[in-house]
């Protein structure tokens, strides 16, 4: 059954009923909360429409023990005579949604589609969680995401090594926790190591641990990253971006099952399972010197990639309701409805930062809407403008550029887009544009373009376009050639990756 409506009134049950049943839903009708509560432990419905004033025991009364009999199914509040604190104790007691009597049919429908909604983003939750364990929340319905959970629930078991692929905000770090809370290492730690954060000279302290004396400032012993995961999953977060000697070193633990702590004098065995992602090209990178290729094939013995967002649609509708219900669990406050033509625009966008920036301009909308909908109006308000790439310009006759001047100036506006999307951040342009910092840097200073550092630091780069350095000039001088043809770096060491 998807439906059961709890209200008093006999006429305003069958409207309701032959509404709902007009757009094939199936509805069973109570007109007390006895007989309602009853009910929903017999049928289970989906959603239930509960009046505020009922005789006997009151909507708001048997609230609870509906919550209670069908946790996590939405129940919607219905009234005539509510007040604020009706309605603000409602929601304290779980209630999803609160609306006014006299109903529309549009107030009616737009309600219960965005709670059948939660409703089976929450059975799908709980699959999942009983399914990849507690930590879950691989939500989408999409061809893509299903042959993820497939690849998960294969590889869980086992002790092989993953890679996971795929751009910052998809979710690689769910993943990870997933296939380690089906392995049989669940009972052990799971250690998660930003490789991207950790500064250069104290990566491999980081990793592996140093001796008391070891370097200045190591005042005592210190156990790294491998000893903490010992007989759990060591995640190694953005693996593509470490140095050379830290792959050397990550590669003899991955080889010989041991380490050895700076200022060490002897090897430590160590019982870890490596799970590693990045969102780089790391074959790109093999074939750039950047990342050693017999590294790459100790990691990804099993490789899982998750697609951007804006290549799984699909996926959004059922995000943005599973956000809808976290924030309404977290803040206390009714979720709000969102109208076909705001999903069509949440659908329509590209979502560069994926679905970490679905989950932020959900909860932006929640906090600075209405409380009541979520219109196409109020997507557009939030969501922040010159995200997306510019478009290839045209092809026009008499320009007096050559081809190299029109791809130049292409490439600026494509990092100087990529840069505000970013906020001026070099390291997050790289990302969005899918290359790595040392690069990007590269192409910057030729372009006689700057963005800001990681440190917050304006990172300049002050050779002007038409410069001998900007790639304007002869091909054969330093910096010509094609603009896909990185000129040597001019870009000192304390701006490399």
């Amino acid at each position: 059954m998807n439906i059961l409506i709890i209200d008093d009134e006999a006429n305003l049950r069958r409207m309701l009923g032959a509404l709902l049943r007009s757009e094939d839903y199936s509805v069973a009708e109570a007109a007390t909360a006895e007989e309602g509560i009853r009910l929903a432990a017999e049928e289970r419905p989906e959603v239930i429409l509960l009046d505020l004033a009922l005789p006997g025991m009151s909507g708001l009364d048997a609230l609870p023990r509906l919550r209670d009999a069908l946790p996590g199914t939405p129940v919607v509040m219905m009234s005539g005579q509510a007040t604020l604190s009706d309605a603000v104790k409602a929601t304290k007691e779980g209630a999803f949604h609160f609306i006014e009597k006299p109903l529309t049919p549009e107030a009616v429908l737009l309600t219960v589609q965005g709670a059948l909604e939660v409703s089976r983003a929450r059975d799908l939750a709980r699959a999942l969680r009983e399914e990849l364990g507690p930590d879950a929340q691989l939500v989408g319905e999409s061809a893509a995401m299903e042959r993820v959970r497939d690849l998960i629930r294969r590889v869980a078991p086992t002790d092989a090594r993953v890679l996971i692929t795929g751009e910052s905000g998809t979710g690689k770090e769910l993943v990870a926790s997933a296939i380690h809370g089906l392995s049989p290492r669940r009972g052990g730690p799971f250690v998660r190591v930003n490789s991207a954060a950790i500064p250069r000279d104290l990566v491999e302290s980081e990793m592996f641990g140093h001796e008391k004396g070891a370097f200045t400032g190591a005042g005592e012993r210190r156990r790294g990253r491998f000893e903490l995961a010992h007989g759990g999953t060591l995640f190694l977060d953005e693996v593509g971006d470490l140095g050379a000697e830290a792959q050397a070193k990550l590669l003899r633990a991955l080889e010989a099952g041991v380490i050895e702590r700076v200022g060490g004098t002897g090897p430590i065995a160590v019982d870890v399972r490596v799970i590693a992602a990045t969102n780089r090209d790391l074959r790109e990178a093999v074939e750039e010197g950047e990342f050693r290729e017999d590294l790459l094939f100790r990691l990804e013995v099993v490789p899982i990639h998750l697609p951007p967002l804006r290549e799984r649609r699909e996926d959004i509708r059922p995000l943005v309701y599973h956000a809808l219900e976290r924030l309404r669990r977290r803040y206390g406050m009714p979720s709000p409805n969102v109208t076909d033509a705001g999903m069509q625009a949440l659908v329509a966008y590209d979502w560069p930062g994926n679905v970490r920036e679905l989950l932020n301009v959900v909860e932006r909308l929640v906090i600075l809407g209405s409380g009541v909908t979520i219109d196409a109006p109020d997507v557009r308000a939030v969501l922040p403008a010159g995200r997306g790439a510019p478009q290839a310009p045209p092809y026009v006759d008499g320009d007096p550029r050559s081809l190299r001047q029109r791809l130049e100036d292409y490439e600026r506006a494509l990092i100087r887009g990529a840069l505000d999307a970013a906020g001026g951040n070099i390291a997050e342009a790289g990302r969005r544009l899918r290359t790595d910092r040392a690069n990007l840097y590269r192409r910057m200073k030729r372009l006689g373009l700057r963005g800001d550092d990681e440190d917050g630091a304006d990172a300049r780069v002050d050779d002007e376009p038409g410069s001998e350095t900007s790639g304007g000039g002869d091909p054969a001088a330093p910096g010509g050639g094609e603009p896909g043809d990185d000129p040597p770096s001019a870009v000192s060491d304390r701006h490399a990756p």
